[in-house]
Protein backbone atom coordinates (compact mmCIF):
# COMPACT_ATOMS: atom_id res chain seq x y z
CA UNK A 1 0.00 0.00 0.00
CA UNK A 2 1.79 3.46 -1.22
CA UNK A 3 -0.02 5.47 1.56
CA UNK A 4 1.30 3.59 4.25
CA UNK A 5 4.96 5.05 6.01
CA UNK A 6 7.68 2.44 6.13
CA UNK A 7 10.98 3.17 8.42
CA UNK A 8 12.71 1.43 5.51
CA UNK A 9 12.17 3.93 3.25
CA UNK A 10 13.76 6.37 5.38
CA UNK A 11 17.53 6.22 4.85
CA UNK A 12 19.46 8.00 7.87
CA UNK A 13 18.77 7.00 11.26
CA UNK A 14 17.71 9.98 12.36
CA UNK A 15 14.69 10.39 10.37
CA UNK A 16 14.06 6.89 11.90
CA UNK A 17 14.46 7.91 15.59
CA UNK A 18 11.75 10.47 14.92
CA UNK A 19 9.10 8.41 13.07
CA UNK A 20 9.79 6.02 16.02
CA UNK A 21 8.85 8.87 18.45
CA UNK A 22 6.08 10.03 16.43
CA UNK A 23 4.50 6.30 16.49
CA UNK A 24 4.94 6.47 20.20
CA UNK A 25 2.83 9.52 20.78
CA UNK A 26 0.31 8.33 17.93
CA UNK A 27 -0.31 5.13 19.96
CA UNK A 28 -0.06 6.97 23.50
CA UNK A 29 -2.68 9.23 22.15
CA UNK A 30 -4.91 6.40 20.72
CA UNK A 31 -4.09 4.40 23.65
CA UNK A 32 -5.89 8.06 26.30
CA UNK A 33 -8.83 7.68 23.67
CA UNK A 34 -10.18 4.58 24.17
CA UNK A 35 -9.21 4.63 27.83
CA UNK A 36 -11.26 7.45 27.71
CA UNK A 37 -13.99 5.87 25.47
CA UNK A 38 -14.68 3.21 28.39
CA UNK A 39 -17.85 3.77 30.19
CA UNK A 40 -19.01 6.53 27.76
CA UNK A 41 -22.84 6.11 25.86
CA UNK A 42 -23.81 7.37 22.69
CA UNK A 43 -26.69 9.91 22.60
CA UNK A 44 -28.95 10.02 20.02
CA UNK A 45 -31.41 12.69 19.14
CA UNK A 46 -33.57 11.94 16.35
CA UNK A 47 -34.78 15.63 16.46
CA UNK A 48 -31.58 17.34 15.68
CA UNK A 49 -30.28 14.54 13.74
CA UNK A 50 -26.61 13.90 15.60
CA UNK A 51 -25.45 11.38 17.15
CA UNK A 52 -22.23 11.44 19.47
CA UNK A 53 -20.38 9.64 22.71
CA UNK A 54 -20.63 11.21 25.87
CA UNK A 55 -19.77 10.53 29.26
CA UNK A 56 -23.20 10.71 30.76
CA UNK A 57 -26.92 11.59 29.67
CA UNK A 58 -27.33 14.71 28.68
CA UNK A 59 -29.56 17.34 30.26
CA UNK A 60 -31.34 19.10 27.77
CA UNK A 61 -32.75 22.98 27.47
CA UNK A 62 -34.25 24.93 24.68
CA UNK A 63 -32.84 28.37 24.47
CA UNK A 64 -33.00 31.37 22.02
CA UNK A 65 -29.96 32.41 19.83
CA UNK A 66 -28.92 35.53 18.46
CA UNK A 67 -27.37 35.48 15.26
CA UNK A 68 -24.77 37.59 13.77
CA UNK A 69 -27.25 39.79 11.79
CA UNK A 70 -29.53 40.44 15.32
CA UNK A 71 -32.59 37.18 14.22
CA UNK A 72 -33.48 35.45 17.16
CA UNK A 73 -33.22 31.77 16.36
CA UNK A 74 -34.69 28.89 18.32
CA UNK A 75 -31.75 25.96 19.52
CA UNK A 76 -31.45 23.44 22.27
CA UNK A 77 -28.31 22.77 24.38
CA UNK A 78 -27.21 19.25 25.40
CA UNK A 79 -24.82 19.13 28.09
CA UNK A 80 -23.28 17.04 30.69
CA UNK A 81 -21.36 18.07 33.81
CA UNK A 82 -18.49 15.89 35.93
CA UNK A 83 -17.26 18.19 38.69
CA UNK A 84 -15.46 20.91 36.35
CA UNK A 85 -15.86 19.74 33.20
CA UNK A 86 -18.25 20.39 31.12
CA UNK A 87 -19.35 18.88 27.44
CA UNK A 88 -22.30 20.07 25.36
CA UNK A 89 -23.62 20.54 21.92
CA UNK A 90 -25.75 23.42 20.86
CA UNK A 91 -27.90 22.77 17.34
CA UNK A 92 -28.79 25.99 16.51
CA UNK A 93 -32.25 25.76 14.05
CA UNK A 94 -31.39 28.21 10.79
CA UNK A 95 -34.23 26.29 8.65
CA UNK A 96 -36.83 28.69 9.78
CA UNK A 97 -34.66 31.89 9.02
CA UNK A 98 -35.78 33.56 6.00
CA UNK A 99 -39.31 33.85 7.63
CA UNK A 100 -38.08 35.09 10.87
CA UNK A 101 -35.69 37.78 9.39
CA UNK A 102 -38.44 38.92 7.09
CA UNK A 103 -40.10 39.60 10.59
CA UNK A 104 -37.38 41.36 12.52
CA UNK A 105 -37.31 45.18 13.40
CA UNK A 106 -34.29 45.11 13.86
CA UNK A 107 -32.89 45.75 10.56
CA UNK A 108 -30.00 48.02 9.83
CA UNK A 109 -28.43 49.58 6.54
CA UNK A 110 -25.92 47.01 6.81
CA UNK A 111 -28.30 43.71 5.89
CA UNK A 112 -31.15 45.34 4.32
CA UNK A 113 -31.34 43.11 0.55
CA UNK A 114 -33.69 39.83 1.29
CA UNK A 115 -30.25 37.48 0.69
CA UNK A 116 -28.92 38.66 4.34
CA UNK A 117 -31.35 35.41 5.84
CA UNK A 118 -29.28 33.11 3.64
CA UNK A 119 -25.87 35.04 4.79
CA UNK A 120 -26.83 34.91 8.19
CA UNK A 121 -26.86 31.17 7.37
CA UNK A 122 -23.73 30.74 5.56
CA UNK A 123 -21.78 32.83 8.05
CA UNK A 124 -22.87 30.75 11.38
CA UNK A 125 -19.76 29.02 11.65
CA UNK A 126 -17.63 31.91 10.86
CA UNK A 127 -19.93 33.64 13.97
CA UNK A 128 -19.77 30.99 16.16
CA UNK A 129 -15.55 30.81 16.07
CA UNK A 130 -15.70 34.60 16.79
CA UNK A 131 -18.02 34.10 19.99
CA UNK A 132 -15.88 31.38 21.67
CA UNK A 133 -12.62 33.65 20.76
CA UNK A 134 -13.67 36.69 22.21
CA UNK A 135 -14.35 34.55 25.97
CA UNK A 136 -10.68 35.18 26.79
CA UNK A 137 -8.02 32.60 27.18
CA UNK A 138 -5.15 32.11 24.87
CA UNK A 139 -6.18 30.10 21.54
CA UNK A 140 -3.99 27.15 20.76
CA UNK A 141 -5.24 25.54 17.62
CA UNK A 142 -7.79 27.32 15.05
CA UNK A 143 -8.35 25.69 11.33
CA UNK A 144 -10.75 24.56 9.00
CA UNK A 145 -12.06 21.04 9.62
CA UNK A 146 -14.43 18.75 8.34
CA UNK A 147 -16.71 15.60 9.26
CA UNK A 148 -17.72 13.35 6.73
CA UNK A 149 -18.01 16.01 4.55
CA UNK A 150 -19.49 18.36 6.75
CA UNK A 151 -17.59 21.45 6.77
CA UNK A 152 -16.85 23.25 10.04
CA UNK A 153 -14.06 24.70 12.05
CA UNK A 154 -12.06 23.89 15.52
CA UNK A 155 -11.05 25.92 17.49
CA UNK A 156 -8.78 24.52 21.19
CA UNK A 157 -8.49 27.64 24.02
CA UNK A 158 -6.80 27.86 27.15
CA UNK A 159 -9.13 30.05 29.66
CA UNK A 160 -7.92 32.10 32.32
CA UNK A 161 -7.78 29.43 34.82
CA UNK A 162 -5.92 27.13 32.98
CA UNK A 163 -9.04 25.13 31.85
CA UNK A 164 -9.23 23.81 28.52
CA UNK A 165 -12.05 24.51 25.99
CA UNK A 166 -12.12 22.19 22.81
CA UNK A 167 -14.75 23.33 20.43
CA UNK A 168 -15.74 21.94 16.69
CA UNK A 169 -18.73 24.23 14.34
CA UNK A 170 -20.25 22.41 11.47
CA UNK A 171 -23.22 23.61 9.38
CA UNK A 172 -25.69 21.12 8.12
CA UNK A 173 -29.08 21.88 6.42
CA UNK A 174 -29.30 25.21 8.22
CA UNK A 175 -28.56 23.78 11.45
CA UNK A 176 -25.28 24.73 13.39
CA UNK A 177 -23.42 22.11 15.36
CA UNK A 178 -21.56 23.34 18.51
CA UNK A 179 -19.93 20.83 20.39
CA UNK A 180 -17.64 21.92 23.13
CA UNK A 181 -15.63 20.64 25.87
CA UNK A 182 -14.26 22.47 28.98
CA UNK A 183 -11.87 20.13 30.63
CA UNK A 184 -9.15 20.50 33.60
CA UNK A 185 -6.00 21.25 33.26
CA UNK A 186 -5.29 17.53 34.59
CA UNK A 187 -7.81 16.26 32.26
CA UNK A 188 -7.16 13.62 29.44
CA UNK A 189 -8.11 16.00 26.04
CA UNK A 190 -11.73 15.26 25.03
CA UNK A 191 -10.90 14.47 21.07
CA UNK A 192 -12.83 11.47 21.29
CA UNK A 193 -16.02 13.87 22.66
CA UNK A 194 -15.68 16.03 19.01
CA UNK A 195 -14.52 13.30 16.81
CA UNK A 196 -17.64 10.82 17.02
CA UNK A 197 -19.98 13.50 16.04
CA UNK A 198 -22.26 12.19 13.52
CA UNK A 199 -25.30 13.15 11.50
CA UNK A 200 -28.54 11.47 10.97
CA UNK A 201 -30.92 11.53 8.24
CA UNK A 202 -34.47 12.23 8.48
CA UNK A 203 -34.80 8.61 9.27
CA UNK A 204 -32.55 8.16 12.45
CA UNK A 205 -29.62 7.05 9.72
CA UNK A 206 -26.20 8.03 9.95
CA UNK A 207 -24.91 9.66 7.35
CA UNK A 208 -21.82 10.18 5.23
CA UNK A 209 -21.00 12.38 2.46
CA UNK A 210 -19.05 11.22 -0.42
CA UNK A 211 -18.72 14.98 -1.57
CA UNK A 212 -18.60 18.47 0.04
CA UNK A 213 -21.22 19.66 -2.38
CA UNK A 214 -23.78 16.66 -1.41
CA UNK A 215 -23.82 18.34 2.29
CA UNK A 216 -25.80 21.06 1.57
CA UNK A 217 -25.77 24.09 3.86
CA UNK A 218 -28.39 26.01 3.37
CA UNK A 219 -32.07 24.00 3.05
CA UNK A 220 -34.39 26.10 0.45
CA UNK A 221 -31.34 28.18 -0.63
CA UNK A 222 -32.28 30.32 -3.81
CA UNK A 223 -31.14 28.91 -7.18
CA UNK A 224 -28.46 32.28 -8.55
CA UNK A 225 -27.02 29.50 -11.35
CA UNK A 226 -28.16 32.53 -13.62
CA UNK A 227 -26.61 35.65 -14.19
CA UNK A 228 -29.46 38.76 -12.70
CA UNK A 229 -30.91 39.91 -15.65
CA UNK A 230 -30.92 36.57 -18.19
Amino acid sequence: DSGKLRLSDRPDGGSRMHYLRLFSVISILLFSAQSLAQGWIQYSSTTDRFSIHTPGEFAVEDITYPSEYGAMLPARVYSYEDGANRYAVTVVDYTDAQRIHAERTNRTEADYLSLYWEIDVRASVAYAAWNLRQRGGKVTYDAYHYIDRVEGHQLQITNVDQSRTYAAIYLLDSRLYIVEATVTPESIPPGFFQQSLEFMDEDGNGVRYRNFSDAVKVRDAPDRSRRAGD
